[in-house]
């Protein structure tokens, strides 16, 4: 790609971010990026093929990395033994919403489109790709602790857990929606994951 290529796209991203974060993935006009990025629409189809692609090419790569993310973390929980699982329930969870806070503040506008303006995207659904991931690895977690002597204490039940689970994700997002500064977003992260895991330690019974 061309220097002068490379600007044209950069612009048409620039247009396009204003765009959706006004209006929505599914109320943005293309027809308006294309007039207000100063390029014809023969042009704009050079770099895309369509609205979902320009969309995909500005939080695609944001939306998998930090999934990612979550399931290195959730690897690295189930490579300890059980016992140390017992032992560090909440640590790994805890640092990883660190990091996946901070990476969001680093790609501040992609995660402002990814929370605010992707209805209507194979991307709407972040917080239920991680809510699943998390309510499927409490069930593990709890298998596991049944094999070593500790049964959980009371059934949850998975309406509640779901509410538990998604409420402590649209917490963090609910941060950087609210344009929270980083560090002081941080601090939240690291005290909302210590409430959710004293609320799961006391309805576990551990």
């Amino acid at each position: 790609m061309s220097k002068d290529e490379k600007a044209t796209r950069d612009r048409i991203h620039e247009i396009a971010t204003s765009e959706f974060l006004d209006k929505g993935f599914r109320d943005a006009s293309l027809r308006n990026i294309v007039k207000e990025a100063g390029v014809t629409t023969g042009s704009f189809y050079w770099y895309y093929n369509s609205k979902e692609e320009l969309y995909d090419a500005l939080v695609g790569d944001h939306y998998n990395h930090i999934l990612q993310m979550y399931d290195d973390a959730l690897e690295s929980f189930w490579k300890m033994t059980k016992e140390e699982q017992k032992e560090h329930m909440g640590d790994i969870g805890g640092e990883c919403m660190v990091r996946m806070t901070e990476y969001m503040y680093a790609h501040l506008t992609a995660f402002k489109l990814l929370l605010t303006a992707s209805s209507g995207t194979k991307y709407e659904n972040l917080l239920h790709e991680l809510t699943v991931r998390e309510i499927e690895s409490t069930r593990q977690f709890e298998e596991h602790m049944a094999q070593i002597g500790h049964p959980i204490k009371q059934e949850v039940e998975p309406a509640l857990s779901h509410s538990i689970v998604s409420g402590m994700f649209s917490g963090m997002f609910e941060l950087i929606i609210h344009d929270v500064p980083k560090e002081k977003a941080v601090r939240c992260v690291r005290q909302l994951h210590v409430f959710h895991t004293a609320g799961w330690l006391a309805l576990m019974g551990m």
